[in-house]
């Protein structure tokens, strides 16, 4: 009787032990699908770099019309907090000309001898010129959210290279029963696609100097370069070092190898006979 007793209390428990674990489940599966479908973002694709290759450099005229179009029109709300203008030379301009695009921009320095803060011209270990005094400054004049720093926007994000640009070029009408708020702009590779800031690139937004036509799509590939540059900016170096290293590697494999074949060759060839005695 008591083994029968037994019995029947452990198929009870069992069967409660299935029913709280396939509950579990279902709600596990019910929460999953919930957080999946709440991420409604378009993933960018693949565009083709030039810089991207092991052996390939930035297209320092992109860099420099980059440049132009961050100044111009990016400058207005995102900082280059990590970039001092020193940087600049010989990347996308010349010592002189850096010199010059520092002067146009104040800042502030000191104290003085009397104690007192003050404005001066820029100089080119001065870092870019942000657009607001502080953070909090910045999230007043945008409704409360702060503009992202973009000095390593490019390799914050998963392919950012693609990503900004597709973000930059892929601004469009909401789709009928897609609801986010008025003040929001549709961009299905903005996660939620309501993002808050307008279309930043128009048709000949920016004049360039060297005559390139200024349309969406040329804007975003060029300072989308130079965002790139502004992540890395020892992108080319690094690859100039890589590529030595890796010759100088090459030659110190063959070498070993040949005084290997060198050094055991006597060892290897000798052979050895056994005479009875």
């Amino acid at each position: 009787a008591m083994a029968s007793q037994l019995k029947n209390a452990l198929q009870n428990n069992r069967a409660a032990l299935y029913a709280t674990g396939a509950a579990v489940g279902a709600a596990a599966a019910s929460a999953t699908t919930v957080t999946f479908m709440s991420e409604s973002v378009l993933h960018p694709p693949s565009y083709p770099w030039r810089h991207r290759g092991w052996f390939a450099s930035f297209d320092h005229g992109a860099l420099r019309r980059g440049f132009q179009v961050y100044r111009e029109v990016c400058a207005t709300c995102h900082s280059l907090e990590f970039i001092r203008w020193r940087e600049l030379a010989g990347v996308t301009h010349t010592k002189e000309e850096v010199a010059a695009l520092a002067k146009e921009c104040m800042v502030m320095d000191g104290p003085d001898k009397e104690g007192e803060m003050f404005e001066r011209p820029a100089k080119p270990y001065d870092k870019m010129p942000s657009p607001y005094e502080n953070d909090q400054q910045g999230a007043a004049a945008n409704g409360g959210a702060l503009p992202p720093d973009l000095s390593v926007m490019v390799g914050a994000r998963h392919e950012g290279h693609d990503y900004v640009f597709a973000l930059l070029t892929g601004y469009m009408d909401k789709p009928a029963g897609k609801e986010m708020m008025e003040t929001l702009n549709y961009n299905p590779y903005f996660p939620g696609g309501g993002i808050a800031m307008p279309p930043p690139l128009q048709d000949d937004g920016v004049e360039y100097p060297d005559g390139t036509p200024a349309t969406i799509s040329q804007q975003a590939r060029d300072v989308v370069q130079f965002l790139h540059w502004s992540s890395e900016p020892e992108l080319e170096d690094r690859k100039k070092t890589a590529m030595l290293y890796m010759t100088s590697i090459f030659f110190m494999i063959l070498g070993s190898g040949y005084h290997k074949r060198w050094k055991w060759s006597s060892v290897k060839t000798r052979k050895i006979a056994y005479v009875k005695s």
